[in-house]
């Protein structure tokens, strides 16, 4: 069992995009990060990675559902009777 620093709103975090992070400060001076594809899976914990430190994400799951595309093939024509 985890015992959670905080828990934070994913609305508190800065998003960098180029690396797909969360980030928000630590106590130690350091951020906590979470990735987007960690949210996605519907992890909700952000560590720190100079300290011990690990806080609870508090978000709607259903905001980093990844959505899949399906290829859905159109039917052949029949071919017309001769």
């Amino acid at each position: 069992m985890a015992v959670f620093h905080d828990e934070v709103e994913i609305e508190d975090f800065e998003f960098d995009e180029e690396n797909g992070l969360y980030h928000y400060p630590c106590p130690c001076g350091d951020r906590f990060e979470i990735t987007k594809e960690m949210l996605e899976m519907g992890e909700d914990v952000a560590t720190c990675p100079s300290c011990s430190l690990i806080i609870r994400v508090i978000y709607d799951p259903e905001d980093f559902v990844l959505l899949e595309t399906l290829s859905i093939s159109s039917p052949q024509p029949l071919a017309e009777p001769v």
